[in-house]
């Protein structure tokens, strides 16, 4: 009978060749492992990515992100089995909100991507955001790379709706895919400037039946209108597409697309430098993060926290005095 591998304890070494091997469960506990808070699974995640490092990085990372009832995990469900038909291996980070109440997820992704989900050569992970702005989970940036390390050349990441903080999605990805759908009131003026101007590329999807029409419609309107819209990527004008997940028809398109942008991008030199700025950018938010916890879970801070914070509330103190006050105790 075969030992349940979940419940066997964590060996590093173990994880990392079985990852390596491409063992979807040895994936899934690597990145579990990476999303743990417990400071002795944050050292050995630590020590498994500075082993599986040097065999990420071999993958086309696609953001994808919609207004609401855009049918995003429909699009990747049929986008994702293209894919791997045409002999891709295909990994899904799906995040979910958490609610700022309960801190609860609903994680109901991989539900709803019923055919991808049987696919052996797909891996779909949701995760909670866990309250972090710009619809992306705390260590999506880890799971990208344990994904490339096990063998997934094209990596989606589903986020949470669209809004300003998407860029945040932006930073993680090479190629970045806004979704739209027609009947929703004025298009233009129901989606923010900002999404538009990050996005590389404009899926008008559910093209499909009595529908047709009118995503070509709004196709050729957003067409117009990006020629207003300064480039996402350097080199690279976003086009608008017209799709249907349901069906798949345009699906092929827009992989054809993002095969060009990769093309130009690693000749012009855009997709290398796009890739160091991700990883500058990961060792701030790393910086800030830890800088964070180590202040919050020092004694001293805990102890003054609570009176500097009740004067500041009363008006008796202003926030920057109280601030600079807890950082000496924190310095000493």
């Amino acid at each position: 009978m075969p030992v349940d591998s979940s419940k066997r304890p964590l060996n590093v070494p173990e994880l990392a060749r079985g990852l390596l091997a491409g063992e979807r469960a040895a994936l899934a506990r690597a990145i579990t492992l990476v999303e743990s808070s417990t400071p002795r699974h944050r050292d050995m995640a630590q020590a498994l990515l500075a082993q599986l490092m040097p065999h990420s990085g071999k993958s086309v990372r696609i953001g994808i992100t919609g207004v609401p009832g855009a049918g995003k995990s429909t699009f990747i469900d049929s986008f994702g089995c293209m894919l791997t038909e045409r002999g891709r291996r295909v990994a899904v980070l799906a995040i979910d909100p958490s609610s700022s109440l309960s801190g609860g997820s609903i994680l109901g992704d991989k539900t709803r991507m019923e055919r991808l989900s049987r696919d052996e050569r797909a891996f779909i992970r949701p995760s909670p955001t866990g309250g972090i702005p710009g619809g992306v989970a705390g260590r999506t940036r880890e799971a990208i790379l344990l994904c490339e390390a096990a063998g997934y050349d094209v990596i989606l990441v589903e986020t949470v709706g669209t809004g300003q903080s998407e860029v945040t999605l932006r930073a993680l990805v090479d190629f970045f895919l806004l979704l739209l759908i027609t009947g929703a009131g004025d298009e233009l003026q129901g989606i923010k400037k900002g999404v538009i101007e990050i996005a590389d590329a404009l899926v008008i999807n559910k093209a499909d039946g009595e529908n047709i029409a009118a995503a070509q419609a709004a196709r050729a309107q957003f067409s117009q209108s990006l020629r207003f819209v300064a480039d996402a990527t350097a080199g690279w004008r976003t086009r608008a597409f017209t799709a249907s997940g349901r069906s798949g028809d345009g699906i092929d398109k827009i992989w054809r697309a993002i095969g060009e942008f990769v093309d130009q991008t690693q000749a012009s030199g855009v997709f290398a430098e796009r890739r160091a700025a991700q990883q500058r950018d990961w060792l701030h938010a790393e910086l800030e993060a830890q800088l964070r916890e180590r202040l919050y879970g020092n004694a001293a801070i805990q102890a003054a926290l609570p009176e500097l914070e009740a004067a500041v509330v009363k008006g008796e103190l202003p926030a920057a005095t109280a601030a600079e006050r807890l950082l000496r105790l924190f310095l000493r």
